[in-house]
Formats: C-alpha cells, structure tokens, sequence
C-alpha cells in the first residue's frame, strides 16, 4: 500500500499518506480505514460522512462508500456530505459509490408478477428497512440526479460501472436484477 501511494506522488497536508477510506463500512480490510456512525469491531473512526472535519484536506487517495448517501437529506445533507468528500479527497482521488438505483426499484415494484410481500421488500429497499434510526433513505437516485449531485460537488470523469469488485456488501445486490447504481468519479487534478 505504502509504495502504491508514494509512486502517485500524493501526499496529505501533514505529509503522511493519504488513507483508504470506506464510509459505511463493517468488515476489516488492510488497504481501507472505516468511517461509520456506528463504532464496532472494525471501526476506526465514529462519525457522520457529512461531517469530515477530523480529515484535513487532501488527505484520502480513495473514498468508498456503498448504500450510504441514499441515508441523507437531499436539500443539505448529501450536496454537503459530497463536498467533504471532495475536500478531503487528495487531487486526482477517486470517489466510488453505490446507492439503491431508483430507475430499477421502480420498475421491479410495477412488475405484474411480483406479489404483495415482493413489493414489500422493494419499498424496503427503496425507503430504507427502518430497523433504527440510522436506517431510512431520505432521498431517491438514479443516474441522472446523482451526476448532478456529483458535478455539484466538484467531482470529474463520472462514470457508471457494473461494480466494484471491491467488497462484498449491497453494491452487488440482486433481486431478479442488479439493484445498485454503481458511480465512479475524481476529483479534479492539481493544476
């Protein structure tokens, strides 16, 4: 990790190598820290993702975060979540992101075949499972809004990709079809 870092040249403001990190994230991984609002086992930073002051800028080659902006409020939240995103990342760093692809949870709950309980678990998927309160989705997108939010936020080279291959969590998620909406981007480069 360490020469996969220093051979892109990038450096934090206090010198040291910007971190992996993996917003939303539970299970351990060498190359990634973990960012969540919850602490567990593997947690090494407690915190909300919209709010990354503890992250100078600069600071993170790579962000990576699965099902976790659906979670914020759309007016304030998410366009300030995605700044801080770009703020920490180090110029030329790349954001990866999956969120609950609105275009498809809309065409799988209009599916004349599915039955009650199967519409059920679609709306779940689209609200959120509501288990506590860290567990609602306060906003809806699809390729189209989320490009906005991005290019909002500063973010470059947007790009839609099949996945990740990076974790296995919900960016890989099948219910009769993919029901991610996988999205690459970078910040800018240094001029």
């Amino acid at each position: 990790q360490g020469r996969r870092q220093k051979s892109a040249g990038l450096t934090g403001a206090s010198g040291a190598a910007p971190i992996r990190l993996h917003i939303g994230g539970q299970a351990a991984h060498p190359d990634w820290k973990i960012l969540n609002i919850r602490a567990g086992p593997h947690v090494d930073y407690v915190g909300h993702c919209a709010d990354l002051s503890r992250f100078a800028d600069n600071s993170i080659l790579e962000i990576y975060a699965s099902h976790v902006i659906e979670h914020l409020g759309f007016r304030t939240e998410l366009p300030t979540a995605l700044r801080e995103f770009n703020r920490v990342l180090a110029p030329g760093g790349r954001l990866r992101a999956s969120v609950p692809d609105l275009d498809t949870l809309c065409q799988l709950f209009l599916d004349p075949e599915f039955s009650a309980m199967q519409r059920m678990h679609v709306m779940g998927m689209m609200f959120g499972s509501q288990m506590d309160a860290a567990d609602f989705h306060y906003v809806g997108l699809n390729a189209e809004i989320l490009t906005a939010y991005l290019q909002d936020a500063g973010f470059i080279d947007i790009v839609r990709v099949d996945g990740f291959g990076l974790f296995d969590d919900t960016s890989n998620m099948v219910y009769k079809k993919p029901i991610s909406l996988n999205v690459a981007a970078r910040k800018p480069p240094a001029k």
